[in-house]
């Protein structure tokens, strides 16, 4: 085993403190989920680093062991993460463990956590259109006898629903092993949580038509109170048949 292999989380954090360079530690991922860390789990931490600085940290640049996960860059390159990107829920939910710029660490972990007003409108449109595209193919599915691909297209409806919802509320969808965790600590306005992921499971696991109609409700009314309406109204005709009966 190398050095670098054998290098732990709390020697890691010691020796970042102490070089000057570094300007943020941020520990993303379980660990940074109360609750959710398991003997599995490894420390993902970003290591900021001032724009210019020389240390001799970047020759840990993409360490990965079993425990230690470390993902070293620049203010510039920490401030651009994830926006957009996959790395945006990560980030929104981060901790901050070094913050040498007086909070601007967690400024810039707090507007990854926020969707821009027109960022957030133009993502809710497209991820509404979506979802009325996989509801529709699955409605429809079911109605002509193949349900194989009205399970399917239901399953794809629920990923485009999440990132629907969480758009409406301004916030990046987090990544599926967290949803509950977020829905419990932060819960969608209007909506019931655990309800919402019974539902969700419901139409995962068997495409339920009426169960997909009845939540196409709620959203519709939800979409149009943000000034969505306009999405919806194209589909037509093709809105009797996701609408409840």
């Amino acid at each position: 085993m190398t050095a670098q292999q054998s290098l732990t989380y709390d020697t890691f954090v010691a020796l970042a403190t102490a070089d000057p360079a570094v300007v943020g530690l941020v520990l993303k991922g379980s660990r940074a989920h109360d609750g959710m860390a398991s003997e599995h789990s490894d420390h993902d931490l970003y290591v900021v680093l001032a724009d210019g600085a020389a240390t001799d940290l970047r020759r840990l640049t993409a360490l990965r062991t079993a425990r230690l996960d470390l993902v070293i860059v620049s203010l510039a390159e920490f401030r651009a993460a994830g926006m957009p990107g996959s790395e945006r829920y990560a980030l929104a939910r981060a901790r901050v463990l070094l913050d040498r710029l007086d909070g601007g660490i967690a400024e810039i972990l707090a507007a990854k956590a926020r969707l821009g007003v027109d960022e957030a409108f133009r993502a809710a449109d497209g991820w509404l259109d979506a979802y009325a595209n996989s509801l529709y193919r699955s409605v429809k599915n079911d109605r002509d006898g193949e349900p194989l691909a009205a399970r399917l297209d239901a399953t794809d409806s629920v990923g485009h629903l999440l990132e629907l919802l969480f758009a409406l509320d301004r916030r990046p969808r987090p990544y599926n092993k967290y949803l509950r965790w977020e829905l419990a600590r932060h819960p969608l306005p209007g909506w019931d949580g655990a309800a919402l992921l019974r539902d969700v499971d419901r139409i995962s696991a068997s495409g339920d038509v009426a169960v997909q109609r009845r939540l196409f409700g709620r959203v519709e009314a939800a979409a149009r109170r943000e000034g969505h309406g306009a999405v919806l109204d194209a589909w037509g005709e093709d809105l009797r048949l996701m609408r409840p009966r």
